[in-house]
């Protein structure tokens, strides 16, 4: 199966709890603009991937998958990768002028990467990053990626 190479992801969806709360978070703390709000979903637009919050028991009772999203368990990270380390560095101060805590100070990680992380309402986390120099490649991943499968 070709799934993963042959189709860009288009959509994160996030299973939530308190729909309101959630919405206001992404649109006020985070900055998405958004776009549609039905009962138990809405979405936002975001540059090259959309971001969903569906309500989990909507999603259970529509789609008959039974609702542990209350589960004490981190569920989601989502990243966006950005230019460099002042980007890093200005978005953390952004996000920390919004009152959005961080889970720690924007640092330097042995992949090569310089990141900030925080968490919405729900527990989900969140990554921005930067490639150090010499990009991801320095620490021995594979330059090439595969061919699509045909």
């Amino acid at each position: 199966m070709t799934l993963g190479m042959a189709h860009a992801i288009t959509d994160i969806c996030l299973l939530v709890q308190d729909m309101d709360r959630m919405c206001d978070f992404y649109a006020e703390k985070i900055g998405f603009t958004l776009r549609r709000r039905n009962e138990g979903f809405a979405d936002f637009f975001a540059a090259g991937t959309n971001l969903a919050l569906w309500e989990a028991d909507h999603f259970a009772e529509h789609v008959g998958y039974p609702n542990r999203s209350r589960e004490p368990a981190h569920r989601v990270m989502v990243a966006i990768r950005v230019e460099d380390r002042a980007t890093v560095d200005g978005l953390a101060d952004e996000l920390a002028g919004r009152e959005v805590a961080l889970l720690g100070p924007p640092k330097l990680y042995k992949w090569n990467a310089y990141c900030i992380y925080f968490e919405d309402p729900e527990g989900n986390v969140w990554e921005i990053y930067a490639w150090d120099d010499g990009g991801p490649y320095r620490k021995g991943m594979p330059k090439d990626r595969p061919e699509k499968q045909k």
